[in-house]
């Protein structure tokens, strides 16, 4: 069982523990209707302690997180933004973007950014929930986190009866889907396992004042090209040390998700 911790001055005696054991999903079979209904219950236990008001003239902003299987894995879809965007580009991101006034909801907001930005319909995707409170970004948007909340289905596949609660959902196929160029350079999925790796996951700290754990993935976006910022400025560029990472408000949010699934603890 592996168990690290980190410790930080700032923090005192902020620890976090990394236990896959303790996982209330498996982390490596494929995500079922059962797991997702237990990620569901999760989610919504959670909501009822992290109501956040919305603040009149704020600009907000929508992400969705995707979960998926390919190939059988269960892991997160995430997007690696262009190099040459004016804001965050080259950072690992999830789909989602600007609340437009035209837009219905948040959620709305984070559903057609995910249609425009990787070409996945609403139909192709459950909304399971509501990820943790809002989050500032470092452009002064407040992020609102629709994560595991929705579970991608490939294309016609949506709503078919799979059976046993217990049988395995599809998989999609990355190849399918219909890409931006304008803002996104590719896309890639992320195990769970990934989250408990040693050789991955490194401690950071969250706007200099919460502890999480930042994630490698250098190895699973082929042909990357290192964006970092050249002021060292924390949570800004790629990641550290010419690695790709998942850091930053990604890398927050997902670090919530795994304490959620109570692998982090």
């Amino acid at each position: 069982m592996l168990s690290r911790t980190f410790i930080t001055a700032a923090a005192h005696a902020s620890i976090l523990h990394v236990q896959p054991s303790t996982s209330i999903i498996s982390l490596t079979s494929p995500f079922t209707r059962s797991s997702l209904r237990t990620l569901q219950s999760a989610l919504i236990a959670y909501a009822t302690t992290s109501k956040t008001p919305v603040i009149p003239g704020e600009v907000n902003a929508a992400v969705l997180v995707p979960l998926c299987n390919v190939d059988g894995v269960p892991g997160v879809l995430l997007e690696l933004r262009g190099g040459k965007l004016r804001s965050h580009a080259g950072e690992v991101s999830f789909p989602g973007g600007r609340v437009d006034p035209a837009d219905a909801s948040f959620l709305a907001a984070a559903l057609r950014e995910t249609q425009e930005e990787v070409g996945l319909d609403d139909g192709q995707i459950d909304i399971l929930g509501q990820l943790g409170p809002p989050e500032q970004s470092l452009m002064g948007l407040r992020v609102w986190p629709y994560v595991a909340q929705g579970f991608v289905y490939p294309r016609d596949s949506y709503g078919r009866d799979t059976g046993s609660l217990d049988d395995p959902l599809p998989s999609i196929s990355l190849s399918s889907l219909t890409i931006s160029q304008a803002e996104v350079a590719t896309v890639f999925h992320l195990p769970l396992s990934a989250f408990t790796s040693p050789t991955r996951i490194r401690p950071d700290m969250f706007r200099a004042a919460n502890p999480y754990w930042a994630i490698d993935v250098s190895d699973l976006v082929q042909g990357f090209e290192s964006v970092n910022d050249p002021l060292g400025h924390p949570e800004v560029g790629g990641g550290t040390e010419e690695r790709l990472e998942v850091w930053g408000l990604t890398g927050w949010y997902m670090s919530l998700l795994m304490r959620i699934l109570k692998v982090y603890t």
